[in-house]
């Protein structure tokens, strides 16, 4: 019998034509949600950013740089409290228009954005075949549209230049045994302290020389800033970096730190150190330990990734800005369930089950913690549990990740595009 020929109405759901509409309506639906995301964030007004051009020109007109302070109805007062060799390179900023600077930092945080976006899906679409320009895409709008990017695009902030660091440095010139492997680490943490913690991830997954050229590169960086700026200097290394009161309030619902959550139990007290140092030694041993076993199995991404999540959880302040590493976390987990055969029986509940986290993930740190909530100016403790939980959200979520976040066998990436040169030393590999 002869088939029955198409009818105008008709529709082949793999016509090239036909994807191309449903991909771009894709695009634009997750685009169009963007403004209503960014909304609440507009009430930042840069204000970051205008406390580093302030304390710019405060520091240009021969004040001391430590002593310019801001006041603020949230924290109280504000500082100025990154190392000088972060002042060094915001200086120059104080010649140019705010609007230019805004303009500046804002570029370059998009631009960054669209970059470690493309590192860090290329080789799951290179894996699964998947459609390059449509994946990357929704990649990007999806980064755009988590809260740290937000914080960082609407507060003016510089972490996304620190991640572009990172990332380049353990993800390829690490791998590749590069001699300027190191480097990036080593700038980030003269910039700004809290990615120090890769220098301990270097040595604990032995990569001696890189963790040494880390080591020297934000020596040589603090060095040069001493030279210039001698007093200032002095004073943050010797004062300031132990000063946390200058930072802001710890109790305050944006510090999703382990240090931030016992304070929101005893605020308006701070917490003892005698509870939250174990705690940390804890976390930096369990997280430190599965990312070795991530390098070992040459999954680089999985071994940085709990880099971070332990630096957030450890550090007294954590600001929603500065936990990216959710970020590569939905990614690994998108991937390992993309690899998983879903026809065996265990099979199909892993992949429900990395789906499903990965989902999670995704719809956490998108709403956010402090976004759409106004979690009051006064101390405060937690006194629900309810509230616990979700004033804490990060917390929890860096928590879950260390211990579910999968390792990937073999998913590094080689400079020939295969999964070959993400190795550890061999003295490493085998003890």
């Amino acid at each position: 019998m002869p088939a029955e020929p198409a009818t105008p109405s008709s529709v082949d759901v793999d016509d090239p034509g036909s994807r191309t509409v449903r991909r771009a309506v894709g695009l634009l639906a997750l685009a169009a949600v963007l403004p209503a995301l960014y909304l609440p964030g507009t009430v930042h007004n840069f204000f970051d950013l205008k406390i580093y051009m302030s304390a710019m020109d405060w520091w240009a007109a021969g004040n001391p740089l430590y002593d310019y302070v801001q006041p603020d109805r949230v924290q109280g007062e504000l500082f100025f409290t990154y190392p000088p060799f972060a002042a060094l390179l915001l200086l120059p900023f104080a010649l140019l228009r705010l609007g230019a600077t805004v303009a500046i930092f804002t570029g370059l945080t998009l631009l960054a954005v669209v970059v470690t976006t493309r590192w860090l899906l290329d080789p799951v679409i290179r894996r699964h075949r998947l459609p390059r320009l449509f994946t990357l895409a929704v990649g990007v709008l999806l980064v755009l549209a988590v809260e740290s990017t937000r914080e960082t695009i609407t507060f003016g902030q510089i972490n996304m230049l620190l991640v572009v660091l990172i990332l380049a440095d353990l993800l390829f010139a690490v791998p590749r045994n590069s001699r300027w492997a190191g480097v990036g680490v080593g700038l980030a943490t003269a910039l700004k302290l809290f990615p120090g913690i890769f220098i301990v991830y270097l040595l604990a997954t032995r990569r001696w020389r890189a963790a040494a050229v880390a080591s020297a590169t934000a020596a040589g960086a603090t060095l040069l800033a001493a030279a210039v700026a001698p007093g200032d200097s002095w004073r943050f290394w010797t004062h300031e970096l132990w000063a946390t009161d200058r930072v802001g309030r710890t109790d305050y619902t944006g510090n999703q730190s382990l240090f931030g959550l016992l304070s929101r139990v005893t605020a308006p007290e701070e917490p003892s150190r005698l509870v939250w140092l174990p705690l940390v030694a804890a976390i930096v041993g369990y997280g430190l330990w599965r990312a070795v076993r991530a390098a070992r199995a040459r999954d680089a991404l999985t071994g940085l990734t709990l880099t971070g999540l332990v630096a957030a959880l450890i550090s007294p302040i954590t600001w929603t800005h500065h936990i990216y590493w959710f970020v590569p976390a939905v990614v690994i987990l998108a991937d390992a369930a993309l690899s998983t055969d879903p026809r065996t029986v265990a099979g199909a509940r892993r992949r429900r089950r990395l789906v499903a986290l990965a989902v999670g993930t995704s719809a956490i740190i998108v709403y956010g913690v402090v976004s759409f909530y106004d979690w009051g100016v006064a101390p405060s403790r937690t006194d629900t549990p309810w509230e616990f939980l979700l004033r804490n959200a990060y917390v929890w979520l860096c928590l879950v990740l260390l211990v579910a976040l999968p390792v990937r066998p073999g998913a590094g990436i080689a400079p020939n595009g295969s999964r070959e040169a993400d190795t550890l030393p061999e003295s490493s590999i085998h003890r």
